[in-house]
C-alpha cells in the first residue's frame, strides 16, 4: 500500500466514527416515524381499495355487463361484424364452441389441445369472454391470458381486438415487458408469463380474476412450470375461478394426473397437406452435393461462442454424438451412389447455409408464390446468413425478394415486419428462431427450411455451470415448424438432417426448469411467501434436481438475499421487486445507494441483451479495435459504458446509425439498451428506492474506480484469480479450477493485467470454461464490495468464501477492512430500510472507501509458499488431551482455510504439485460421493448430502492419509512432498 494511505484512510474511519452516536441517535428516531421495511411488509403491497357499498358495485357491474352486451351485439349484427363472424364460425375451434364452453363451466381445471390451424389461441378466449358478456356478467368478467412470447401476445391480443370491431387497448389488451395497450375497461388480458407472476406478488388470490388462460403449455418454461405449482396451490381456495390449459401438442396425461385427473378436450385442426422432404430426399432430387468444405458456415470457427484459436476442438459436439450411433447402422441403399456419398461426410454441427441459399434460390427461380420460413438457431445465425444472403444476386435482389428476421431481443415494431405481406412479385423470406413454431402465423407462408436445432441451456448442477449451445430439437417442434407452412394453402418443408436423425428425436424437449439455474425462481418463491424452497418445487410437474435446489439457496445467501434460516433479507425483498437476474438487481441497488446509477444502469441494461459489440469474421480486425477503443481499463462492462455513451450523443446528433457501423455495434441492442435503462430506472422508482430527479443519484458517476467495485458488488461471488507468469497469466476460479477469457473480450488481448482479480457475470462451457465479460477489481474492491470477511487464524490473516480466498497483511490494516466493511454494510443496510435517507452524514466513510479504492495499486501478490506464523505451543508431551491436535477434518483451519478443499490444494501447490481434480457421482440414495485425485493416487470420501460435501470430505480424508494429524505448517508442507515423492516412486 501506498505511504500514508492507510493514515489517510484511518483519519476519514475516524471521523466518521466519531460522529456516528450522534447521526445514529438521529436515524433511529427517523426510523421509530417512518416505520422499518424490515418488518412493515405493507410496503411491499399494493394496500386493500377502499370499501365499497355491495349495492352500489353491483349496480356499476350490471351498468357495464349492459353496455357490453349491446356493443357486442351491435357489432355482430353489423355488416363487417356478419363477415367476421362468419369466417370465425369456420374455424375448428368455433365448431366446438358448445363442448368447451360446457367443459370450462363444469370443471374448474380443464386441458384444451388443438392441432395447428385450429384457431385455439384467437378463438377460446374470445368465446370465454363473450359467453359471459352474453350472461350479463361481463362486468365482472376479467380473463387473463398467457403467452411464452411478448410478440405472441401483442398479435393475438391485436388480431382478437380486429375480430371484435374494437380498438386494442379496450376491452382487449395487452401487457409485455416495456410495454402495454389496456385500459380501465379491458377484460381480456393477454400478457407473458412473467408479468401474471408480477400480479401475484401484489395480489396472491387474484381476486378479481375469473378466468385464467395458460397458452402453449407444452414448451414448459421455468415461469410456466412455476406458475402451475402458483395455480395448483390457489385453486382450492378460489373455487370460482377457472384455470384452462392450451397448446398444440400436449402430454394430456401429464397434465390431467397433475390436475387430480382434470378432463381433456381436443380440437381437430386444419391444415392443408404439406410435402415434407428430409435431407436424403433433397439431395437425390435436387442433385446438390455435399463436400466437407462446402458445410463450412461463412462464419467458421468464428460461430457460437467465437471460441479461442489456443484451444483445438479435441471432442465430439453434443449435436454430434447425439446423432452418431443413429448414422453408423443408418442404411440409404434406396438413393444414387453420389446422395449416398454426401450423406456419409454430412457434418451435424454445421446448419448448412450453402444448402439454405441453394434451396431459397430455387424456390425463387422455380416454386409458386408464397413466403419463406426458415427455422435458425440464434442472431449470430440470422445475421450471419442474412448478410450472405444479401449478397447472392438473386436472393439478395431486394425487388425480387424481401429478407426480414424474427428474434426475442428485436423491437417489437421490427418483429410486426414479418407479418406484413410484400408488395407483388417480391418473396418474403423470415428467417427466425423457434419463436415462430407456435402463437404467431404468419399467414402466407407456404416453404418452410427447417435446421433442426435450437439454443437451449443446460445447468449442470455438479460443476454449478450452464450452457447456452445448440441442441435437437424434438418430434412436437419439427411437427409444429413443419405445419407452418400448410395453414393457407398446401406448403413444402425442408428438413436439412435425414430422416434417421428425426425418428432419434425426443418426443418433446426437457422442460427449462430442470436444465437452468433456480436463483430467480427461489427469490420468487419467498416473494410469494410459499414456504420452503425445496419443498415448494418437488410439488413441480416435474421437480429439479435436489442438488441444484441448493446450489441457487447457497448462492443467495451468500449475496447476501436469503438469512441462514432462508427468509428474505431487506435486500432479498428489494430483489424481488426487480424483474432480473438477483446480481444485477444488487448492482442496481449499490448504485443508487453510491450515487453512480446512470453508468450502472447501462452495464445491467447491457447484460440484459444480447453482447451489441459486433465481430464480423471478415472484419474481426477492425471490429476488435473497435472496441478496444472504448476500453483502456481492462473492464468489458466499462467499455459498454462508454459505446452507449458515445451512441446517445450520436442519437442526439441523429448520427446513431453511422456511429453503429462505425464502431461495429449492433444499433438494435443499443436501442434495447436504451428502453430498458428506462425500464429498470421505473422500477427503482416504484420500489421506492429512487425519485424523479435522476441528477441527485449520479453525483458520482464519473468515478470508474467505485463503478468497478459497484459492477464487483453485484457480480460476486463470480471471481477469479489473475496469477501471472513468465509471458502472461492465468485465470483460476473455486468451482472450474483453470478457465479462459471469451475471445470477444476487451481483456483477452492483454499479456499483463494490473491487478489481482476478475469479477465476471457468465461462464460458458465448451470443452474448456470460458469468462463471457470481466471487470478487473483489486484487493480493496474485492474486500469490501465482495462477500463477507473472516477473522483468519493469526492477526493480519483474513478470508472469503469459506477461507478459498486468503488475504495476509499488516494486522493493523486487516482491522481497518474489518472496521470499513462493517460499516459500509451497516450504510447498505440502513440505506434499504429508508431509501429515501440523505447518506451526507455518511460522507467520511464513504470517502475513507472512495480513497481506498482509488489508490490501491495492487502491490499484493499471491504466493504458493505462505507461512502460517502462529504462536509458539508448549510441548506435545506438556499438552493436555483437550490441547493435543486433532486429525485434519473438513473444517479444521489450515492452510489454505477451514475449508479441506481449500487446505489441500494449498498443501499441494505450495509443495510444488498439481492441483488436485475431483470427480463425484450421484448414487441412487440421491447422496454424493467424490473421488480426489493427485499425483497419480485416488482418494474416495464418504458418501455426503450434497457434492460440495462429498468433495471436501474427499479431501480430508486425503489430508488425513497425507498428514495423520501432523501440525506445524512448515513440516506439513516437507511431509507432503516427501510422500508424493514416495507415492509416486511406488506407482512407477
Amino acid at each position: 500500500m501506498a505511504p500514508g494511505l492507510q493514515k489517510r484512510v484511518d483519519a476519514y474511519l475516524v471521523n466518521y466514527i466519531s460522529g456516528k452516536c450522534k447521526s445514529m441517535d438521529a436515524m433511529s428516531r427517523s426510523s421509530s416515524s417512518n416505520g422499518s421495511i424490515a418488518t412493515d411488509e405493507s410496503l411491499f403491497e399494493q394496500p386493500e381499495p377502499l370499501p365499497h357499498s355491495k349495492t352500489a358495485m353491483e349496480k356499476i357491474f350490471w351498468r357495464r355487463s349492459m353496455e357490453m352486451y349491446e356493443k357486442q351485439r351491435n357489432w355482430q349484427e353489423s355488416p363487417e361484424g356478419r363477415k367476421m363472424m362468419e369466417f370465425r364460425r369456420n374455424l375448428p375451434a368455433y365448431k366446438e364452441k358448445d363442448a368447451m364452453l360446457s367443459a370450462i363451466l363444469l370443471n374448474q381445471v380443464v386441458l384444451i389441445s388443438g392441432e395447428t390451424g385450429c384457431g385455439k389461441t384467437t378463438q377460446i378466449p374470445q368465446l370465454i369472454l363473450e359467453s359471459e358478456i352474453d350472461s350479463l356478467r361481463g362486468g365482472m368478467c376479467n380473463i387473463i391470458c398467457t403467452q411464452p412470447r411478448k410478440i405472441s401476445a401483442m398479435s393475438v391480443s391485436e388480431r382478437i381486438a380486429t375480430e371484435r370491431g374494437e380498438k386494442l387497448g379496450e376491452t382487449i389488451g395487452y401487457k409485455v415487458r416495456l410495454e402495454g395497450m389496456k385500459g380501465r375497461d379491458t377484460h381480456l388480458l393477454f400478457c407473458t408469463t412473467g408479468i401474471l407472476l408480477r400480479r401475484l406478488s401484489l395480489d396472491r388470490s387474484l381476486k378479481s380474476v375469473t378466468h385464467i388462460i395458460v397458452d402453449e403449455i407444452h414448451e414448459r418454461g421455468i415461469n410456466e412450470d412455476f406458475l402451475l405449482i402458483v395455480l395448483k396451490d390457489l385453486l382450492p381456495r378460489r373455487p370460482e375461478l377457472r384455470l384452462v390449459l392450451m397448446s398444440a401438442t400436449l402430454d394430456e396425461k401429464l397434465f390431467s394426473s397433475y390436475f387430480n385427473g382434470a378432463p381433456r378436450a381436443h380440437i381437430p385442426g386444419f391444415t392443408y397437406p404439406v410435402q415434407t422432404y428430409y435431407l436424403e430426399s433433397i439431395l437425390e432430387i435436387t442433385g446438390y452435393k455435399l463436400t466437407p468444405h462446402n458445410q463450412i458456415d461463412e462464419y467458421g470457427m468464428d460461430r457460437a461462442w467465437k471460441m479461442s484459436k489456443q484451444v483445438p476442438r479435441k471432442r465430439k459436439s453434443q449435436i454430434a454424438s447425439a446423432v452418431e450411433d443413429t448414422l453408423s447402422v443408418a442404411e440409404f441403399k434406396d438413393y444414387n451412389a453420389q446422395t449416398r456419398e454426401s450423406l456419409s461426410c454430412w457434418n451435424p454441427d454445421c446448419l448448412g447455409f450453402n444448402l439454405i441459399e441453394y434451396l431459397l434460390c430455387k424456390i425463387c427461380e422455380n416454386e409458386r408464390p408464397g413466403s419463406v420460413l426458415v427455422f435458425m438457431t440464434g442472431w449470430d445465425d440470422i445475421t450471419s446468413l442474412k448478410d450472405k444472403l444479401q449478397a447472392h444476386p438473386v436472393v439478395g435482389d431486394a425487388n425480387r425478394v424481401s429478407l426480414l428476421a424474427c428474434h426475442g431481443s428485436m423491437g417489437s415494431a421490427e418483429q410486426k415486419l414479418i407479418f406484413d405481406r410484400p408488395p407483388g412479385g417480391i418473396r418474403k423470406v423470415v428467417l427466425a428462431t423457434n419463436i415462430a413454431e407456435t402463437s404467431i402465423t404468419i399467414d402466407d407462408v407456404v416453404f418452410v427450411i427447417d435446421c433442426g436445432k435450437a439454443k437451449e441451456t443446460s445447468y449442470d448442477a455438479l460443476n454449478n455451470t450452464s450452457c447456452l449451445l445448440p441442441s435437437w430439437i424434438s418430434k412436437v417442434s419439427a411437427k409444429q415448424r413443419r405445419g407452418r407452412a400448410g395453414r393457407v394453402q398446401p406448403g413444402e418443408c425442408y428438413h436439412l438432417y435425414p430422416k434417421c436423425v428425426f425418428d432419434g428425436f425426443a418426443e418433446y424437449q426437457i422442460p427449462e426448469i430442470l436444465r437452468t439455474p433456480l436463483q430467480s425462481l427461489c427469490l420468487q418463491i419467498k416473494s410469494l411467501k410459499l414456504g420452503d424452497i425445496s419443498e415448494f418445487l418437488s410439488r413441480a410437474l416435474q421437480s429439479p434436481e435436489y442438488l441444484a435446489v441448493q446450489n441457487a439457496i447457497e448462492y443467495l445467501k451468500i449475496i447476501g438475499a436469503l438469512d441462514e434460516s432462508e427468509n428474505l433479507t431487506v435486500l432479498g425483498r428489494y430483489l424481488t421487486m426487480l424483474p432480473m437476474e438477483p446480481k444485477l438487481g444488487k448492482m442496481l441497488i449499490l448504485g443508487v445507494i453510491f450515487n453512480c446509477l446512470d453508468p450502472i444502469l447501462s452495464v445491467v441494461a447491457g447484460l440484459s441483451v444480447r453482447d451489441p459489440f459486433l465481430a464480423p469474421l471478415d472484419k474481426k480486425d477492425l471490429a476488435e479495435a473497435a472496441k478496444a477503443q472504448f476500453s483502456h481499463d481492462f473492464s468489458d462492462h466499462l467499455a459498454l459504458v462508454r459505446a452507449f455513451e458515445g451512441w446517445k450523443v450520436a442519437d442526439r446528433d441523429l448520427n446513431a446509425y453511422e456511429y453503429c457501423w462505425k464502431n461495429f455495434l449492433s444499433a438494435q441492442s443499443m436501442k434495447a439498451i436504451d428502453s430498458l435503462r428506462k425500464e429498470f430506472y421505473s422500477l427503482l422508482k416504484d420500489a421506492g428506492l429512487v425519485d424523479s430527479n435522476p441528477i441527485t443519484y449520479n453525483v458520482w458517476s464519473y468515478d470508474e474506480n467505485l463503478l468497478r467495485a459497484v459492477i464487483c458488488y453485484g457480480l460476486y461471488p463470480g471471481i477469479c484469480s489473475v496469477v501471472h507468469n513468465e509471458r502472461s497469466f492465468s485465470l483460476k476460479t473455486m468451482e472450474d479450477g483453470h478457465v479462459l477469457l471469451h475471445s470477444n473480450s476487451v481483456n483477452a488481448r492483454n499479456s499483463r493485467i494490473p491487478y489481482p482479480w476478475f469479477v465476471f457475470n457468465e461462464k460458458i462451457k465448451v470443452n474448456s470454461v470460458f469468462l463471457r465479460d470481466s471487470t478487473a477489481v483489486s484487493d480493496s474492491m474485492l474486500l469490501l464490495f465482495g462477500g463477507n470477511i473472516l477473522r483468519g487464524d493469526t492477526d493480519g490473516h483474513l478470508k472469503m468464501l469459506g477461507g478459498y480466498l486468503e488475504f495476509f497483511m499488516d494486522p493493523a490494516l486487516a482491522k481497518m477492512y474489518r472496521s470499513l466493511k462493517l460499516e459500509l454494510d451497516e450504510l447498505i443496510q440502513t440505506k434499504l430500510l429508508n431509501p429515501m435517507m440523505d447518506i451526507h452524514s455518511y460522507h467520511e466513510l464513504i470517502s475513507a472507501i472512495r480513497l481506498l479504492i482509488s489508490e490501491d495499486r495492487c502491490g499484493g501478490r499471491f504466493v504458493f509458499n505462505h507461512q502460517l506464523l502462529l504462536p509458539s505451543n508448549p510441548p506435545l508431551a506438556a499438552m493436555t488431551e483437550a490441547q493435543k491436535p486433532a486429525s485434519i477434518h473438513n473444517t479444521e483451519s489450515g492452510p489454505g482455510g477451514d475449508n479441506s478443499k481449500s487446505q489441500l490444494q494449498t498443501l499441494l501447490t505450495r509443495a510444488g504439485y498439481a492441483a488436485p481434480s475431483y470427480k463425484t457421482k450421484q448414487q441412487n440414495n440421491s447422496q454424493f460421493q467424490s473421488t480426489v485425485a493427485f499425483n497419480g493416487m485416488e482418494i474416495v470420501g464418504k458418501a455426503c448430502n450434497n457434492k460440495k460435501l462429498a468433495e471436501k470430505d474427499a479431501a480430508a480424508e486425503a489430508l488425513q492419509y497425507l498428514l495423520g494429524g501432523n501440525g506445524a505448517c512448515r513440516d506439513r508442507i516437507d511431509l507432503v512432498s516427501i510422500m508424493l515423492k514416495r507415492s509416486k516412486k511406488d506407482h512407477k
